[in-house]
């Protein structure tokens, strides 16, 4: 089957949707929403092409982006593009030494940063980042500041302009000599080995999932997305990025992640992707309000609540029909409360997908019996990255991802690892054989690292996790040993496991240099014994935190420790905590020390 590009798609919902909004952005100067039409977009995106084009860009060419969701970013992605070079961004996060690696590891030719704090990181390392020739800013230049690398995307446009007129037949002849197989996107994700890989994903890689998507979900041209999570996520950029654009719905972007609260009841979504985490935050709030309200309308809620549970349970564990009591209890319910949560959310929210960690049962049956559907989906970086997806509401299974979407075929070998295979798989990873060579093999199935089961309707569960990323609340991926190798360099620290499976931060059990600790303390009058009382001693901790702070300087910020637990002993073979190779049995680990665990996670 052949697929279109991204290019072909652009073209086809500009000429299609022409005057409709397709992005929506907050005017700084007015603090109200803004639209740009699929017109004004397409014109954008030629003179954003152009301008590449203008610098050099041929073919191939890699273009980094590092920034926030806005507008800015959309118009260069489209951009560049049609200009035929591959999207290498990077979480706005990331400190200069991660996007050091990225961009000579790319080879990127050119790179967009949103703001001057962006800039400041490449300033940091332009001499260690050879293959950079120009940057460009979204932002206005700062005021002084002169760089002949450097130019604003405004320049940068006008450069195409000119670049048009003096070549009028360049726009079309690049966009569309872009075929399905080239590459669109190097999308970077953590490795074992801590190093970022990117995956290489075509345009056809792409457009076929987005394309199986819409046939699996019902999403509109009169939808309405709120964008949130990072642009240069895979989840975010397929679902919430091209797919809209497909369908000819709107893009609002949230101004940051602190205003979502606010800017959903601007932009008032109809659909929105997100990470579990937005979920429990909002569970959180509304518990929260619960239980500060005055007596009687604490009970009232914790009636309310009890239904919505009640009806949750009926339908999603229980799979039977609601009682008709029990359904009159739900559309009271509905007026005193739920509408008020459903609000909060815009009013307006008919559908809503949960990726990139896994989504507690709990959260599902939460907000279920209130009439606001999560459907949880499934997939990854180097599948474009869905797999799966629960398709609607009366559809969804709990605790599953739901079925295989359109043209995805989903096996498990037999050590119950998930494989997949479809139009959406990868590559490979760029300049990385071997590793890719470990993911993919002759069949072109795609070993996945995680296990779990296909149901007798073919919904796939995820049971646990093969390999040892972990993935925090926010989606985020952080590979532990590197980490753990770090944090290990202390003087210190012996022994360090890392955690934050289906957390909001990253924690650690961490086992002392006890030589050496010992030492320090008696420096200090602190007494050495017993250890389970030295390993919480207030001065103890300050010290063990100082290393952690020191040694974390080049993490991103979501990869560093947030909180710690010192053990008064070493891990051992006796125990079953280590192999013999003296590598950490991580579950023999957590299960020994699940107290301590808990008590970080509250």
């Amino acid at each position: 089957m052949t697929y279109p590009t991204l290019n072909q798609i652009l073209a086809e919902s500009v000429e299609r949707w022409g005057e409709k909004p397709a992005l929506l952005y907050k005017d700084p100067a007015t603090k109200e929403y803004r639209p740009i039409t699929y017109r004004d977009l397409g014109e954008g995106v030629r003179k954003v092409a152009l301008g590449l084009m203008a610098l050099g860009v041929e073919k191939g060419d890699r273009v980094a982006i590092i920034g926030e969701n806005r507008w800015e970013w959309a118009v260069m992605d489209w951009g560049l593009l049609a200009a035929g070079a591959i999207n290498a961004s990077m979480f706005a996060t990331l400190p200069p030494k991660q996007v050091e690696y990225i961009l000579n590891d790319s080879g990127s030719k050119v790179l967009a940063v949103s703001t001057e704090k962006q800039l400041q990181k490449w300033l940091a390392i332009r001499h260690q980042t050879p293959t950079v020739e120009k940057v460009v800013l979204f932002d206005p230049r700062p005021q002084g500041f002169q760089d002949e690398q450097v130019l604003t995307l405004e320049e940068l446009m006008a450069l195409g302009e000119t670049y048009g007129r003096e070549h009028p037949e360049a726009y079309d002849q690049r966009r569309f000599s872009v075929q399905p197989e080239d590459l669109a996107s190097l999308i970077y994700t953590s490795g074992t080995t801590g190093e970022p890989k990117g995956a290489m994903l075509t345009h056809a890689n792409f457009s076929s999932n987005i394309d199986a998507s819409i046939q699996h979900i019902d999403v509109r041209p009169e939808d309405i997305f709120l964008s949130f999570l990072p642009l240069n996520h895979s989840f975010e950029r397929t679902t919430g990025h091209y797919l809209p654009i497909r369908v000819g719905a709107t893009i609002a972007y949230a101004e940051s992640l602190f205003t979502i609260a606010r800017n959903l009841q601007e932009v008032r979504p109809t659909v929105m992707m997100s990470v579990p985490r937005l979920y429990e935050n909002l569970k959180e709030r509304v518990l929260q309000t619960m239980e500060s309200a005055p007596p009687l309308k604490r009970r009232i809620m914790r009636w309310a609540l009890g239904v919505a549970r009640a009806v949750a349970v009926r339908e999603l564990q229980e799979r039977k029909p609601v009682p008709l009591f029990l359904r009159l209890q739900q559309a009271l319910a509905d007026r005193l409360v739920y509408r008020k949560v459903r609000a909060s959310l815009g009013g307006r929210l008919r559908l809503s997908v949960s990726g990139g960690a896994a989504l507690p049962d709990d959260i599902v049956l939460f907000f279920h019996g209130m009439n606001i559907t999560i459907l949880q989906g499934y997939g990854l970086t180097e599948t474009s990255p869905v797999v799966s997806c629960n398709p609607s509401r009366e559809r969804m299974k709990l605790g599953s991802v739901g079925p295989p979407i359109p043209g995805v075929e989903v096996k498990i070998a037999e050590d119950g690892e998930i494989l997949v295979r479809g139009p959406n798989v990868m590559k490979g990873y760029w300049n990385k054989p071997q590793e890719t060579a470990e993911v993919l093999d002759a069949e072109g199935w795609l070993h996945t690292g995680d296990v779990g089961r296909l149901d007798e309707d073919g919904y796939l569960y995820i049971t646990d996790r093969k390999k040892e990323i972990l993935v925090l609340a926010t989606g985020k991926n952080v590979a532990p040993q590197p980490i753990e190798n770090l944090l290990k360099s202390s003087p210190y620290i012996a022994e360090v496991m890392l955690l934050g499976d289906g957390q909001k931060t990253v924690t650690a059990l961490i086992v002392p240099h006890f030589e050496r600790l010992e030492a320090f303390a008696r420096e200090r009058g602190i007494p050495v014994e017993p250890r389970s009382e030295l390993v919480r001693h207030r001065e103890v901790e300050r010290l063990i935190k100082a290393e952690i702070d020191r040694l974390s300087e080049n993490l991103a910020d979501f990869e560093r420790v947030r909180r710690f637990r010192l053990l008064d002993r070493p891990f051992s073979l006796e125990e079953g905590e280590l192999t013999p190779t003296l590598k950490l049995r991580r579950k023999v680990i957590m299960e020994h020390y699940r107290h301590l665990i808990e008590e970080m996670a509250d």
